[in-house]
């Protein structure tokens, strides 16, 4: 009986062996493997869903000012071109959203009589906005140049349709349009969209808009690029705000000529689903 005893105390203790360990080890390394994509693409789900709630307040933002001021704000006012425009404001349309963003103390900080890079504005333009930060962007909250980033640029117009000379878009300099000068129709037209990675990307930067020259891009490619352009760092393409409040997801793949469609305000397009 007790020859039995031990043999069984024995057997339960046994634990265990190196090659059943390594099989263990294997068999979790591969639900690591199969469930890691799967987590990654959630994330970035909800990432691209916050991204979206972004654009879809800086389109309240937007019909909020219109309707204050009874037109859209400029892509920006005294843009400055090279030295000898150093004392030009350079102020962007982002700023004059912040009232209308539940952002007025902050607009209240600026002195909107000097430039953006003025000390007056330093401490005010190194405010983080949220709203203005895509949550897929890596640079994120990141000061850029010692101002707070932003990952959307208002749509200045396309070199696809007359080099954009004069500019076709929403979004012009020292010019405030009103909803009658967008003929081509409040959902068929771009008003905002994302710029992630943009080294100029600063709120109160006015140098903040699109001059659109190539297509869509979701790498972004600072080292390239030579102006904005409309990329974004999630798969496949990048949010767009249209001037109606909705906001789209406009695949890298997209046809150029659509692009250029809802790029202009009025060239009488026909924009076609995507």
């Amino acid at each position: 009986m007790a020859r039995h005893t031990n043999r069984l105390v024995q057997n339960s203790a046994r634990g265990f062996t190196l090659v059943e360990l390594l099989v263990v080890i294997a068999i979790i390394g591969m639900l690591i493997a199969l469930l890691l994509p799967a987590v990654q693409a959630a994330r970035e789900t909800a990432r691209r869903s916050s991204c979206t709630n972004n654009l879809h307040q800086i389109g309240i933002g937007l019909q909020n000012y219109c309707n204050a001021c009874g037109r859209l704000p400029p892509g920006g006012v005294e843009l400055r071109i090279g030295a000898s425009g150093a004392q030009k404001r350079n102020l962007a349309w982002s700023v004059f959203l912040l009232p209308h963003i539940e952002q007025a103390p902050l607009y209240e900080k600026l002195d909107l009589n000097k430039p953006f890079d003025d000390p007056a504005n330093e401490e005010a333009a190194a405010v983080v906005i949220e709203i203005y930060v895509c949550p897929s962007s890596r640079r994120g909250r990141k000061l850029s140049q010692g101002r707070g980033p932003t990952d959307y640029g208002g749509i200045n117009g396309t070199r696809f349709v007359n080099r954009n000379n004069p500019p076709n878009g929403t979004m012009l300099y020292d010019k405030w349009l009103d909803t009658a000068h967008i003929r081509d129709g409040m959902s068929n037209t771009l008003a905002v969209a994302e710029a992630s990675g943009w080294p100029d990307g600063q709120w109160i930067n006015a140098r903040n808009v699109f001059d659109v020259a190539e297509n869509i891009n979701y790498t972004p490619r600072p080292g390239r690029m030579i102006e904005n352009e409309i990329q974004s760092e999630h798969p496949d393409g990048a949010n767009g705000l249209f001037c109606d409040g909705s906001v789209r997801y406009m695949n890298e793949n997209m046809d150029q000529n659509t692009l250029a469609a809802i790029c202009t305000r009025a060239q009488g397009d026909i924009v076609k689903s995507f």
